[in-house]
């Protein structure tokens, strides 16, 4: 039987009993101190977990209790599932919903509160593949450039900002959370260094390469920065020096779309899918592109990089022996 977690603080649920609600408080705890989940995930699972007690609860007229959420039957959890599609959820956000039901049942399982056999009969929903769209790279290139912004009231400094964290976001891959997560310390001076150390998903680090040009737009942005950059602090702050809202670099996105001819869906994580899919275009190594991404499985990263059959053919007609 696995150790156990001290719980949250009781959550109170009207359509569950107390043990019932306790033991998703401990399940909650576990998910952050033993599988290290994210705040955003964490809370995803929960709302899903309630969504689905409070089906349940009226489904069988009454409070959900341990005993008979274990007995719980493949109908049952169809039923909560078709409800759920009726309100229009996707395909991803019923997979979600279903991923943590059956983390509930198998920590339920682990700490012999009861086995829920009924939810591993259950087939994950179909969901579309639906591929990101790479911006142009020479759109991406003026997305990262100060002198787009030239006419704008705001500071010159805010201009080298934005122009530094999307040339982070393009150059190096990264997420805005990762971008703008990063302290004065972890990025080298231009001529001193060509890597950063991210802190990405589930708080784990990875070591991503990172171009000189990209550290003298930085570096530009310091030295114009009218606000103090402590070496432990973050190196890239709002107009009033506190940590800079990833909001506010979609907005200037959001702006400079329209100027740059490009569509709506130029936004800063399509700067991350674009380094991806240039980098694939001509000749990266997809396992390398994984790496580089933070993604834990590959097929992540085939998606991400929007890999067609053109691609896969083309790769083979050059790379198989018996050609």
């Amino acid at each position: 039987m696995a150790k156990p977690v001290p719980a949250l603080q009781p959550i109170e649920l009207d359509c569950a009993d107390e043990g019932l609600a306790r033991e998703m408080a401990r399940w909650l705890t576990h998910l952050r101190a033993e599988r290290r989940l994210s705040p955003k995930t964490l809370e995803a699972y929960a709302r899903d977990l309630r969504q689905c007690l409070v089906f349940l609860a009226g489904h069988w007229g009454g409070k959900v209790t341990l005993k008979r959420f274990a007995a719980l039957e493949a109908t049952d959890i169809r039923a909560f599932m078709a409800m759920r599609r009726a309100d229009d959820i996707g395909g991803r956000s019923l997979m979600r919903a279903l991923a943590g039901l059956r983390s509930f049942g198998r920590f339920l399982e682990r700490e012999g509160k009861g086995r829920v056999g009924a939810l591993s009969a259950i087939r994950a929903p179909k969901i579309g593949k639906s591929l990101p769209k790479p911006i142009q790279i020479a759109a991406a290139r003026r997305f990262a450039d100060a002198d787009e912004r030239a006419g704008e009231t705001r500071d010159p400094w805010i201009w080298a900002r934005d122009a530094a964290v999307m040339a982070l976001l393009y150059g190096s891959g990264l997420r805005i959370s990762e971008a703008l997560g990063l302290k004065r310390q972890d990025v080298p001076r231009p001529g001193e260094g060509d890597v950063i150390i991210v802190t990405g998903k589930g708080n784990k680090t990875r070591m991503v390469p990172v171009l000189q040009n990209v550290l003298a737009l930085i570096a530009e942005y310091i030295a114009m920065c009218p606000h103090p950059l402590p070496p432990t602090g973050p190196i890239f702050v709002g107009a009033r020096g506190g940590p800079l809202s990833p909001r506010i670099i979609q907005l200037t996105m959001a702006r400079l779309r329209g100027a740059l001819g490009v569509p709506d869906s130029a936004t800063p994580h399509a700067l991350r899918h674009s380094f991806a899919t240039h980098l694939l275009s001509r000749g990266g190594d997809l396992r390398s592109i994984q790496e580089l991404l933070g993604h834990a499985s590959l097929s992540t990263t085939q998606i991400y990089t929007g890999i067609d059959a053109e691609r896969l053919l083309e790769v083979y007609k050059t790379a198989h022996p018996r050609r």
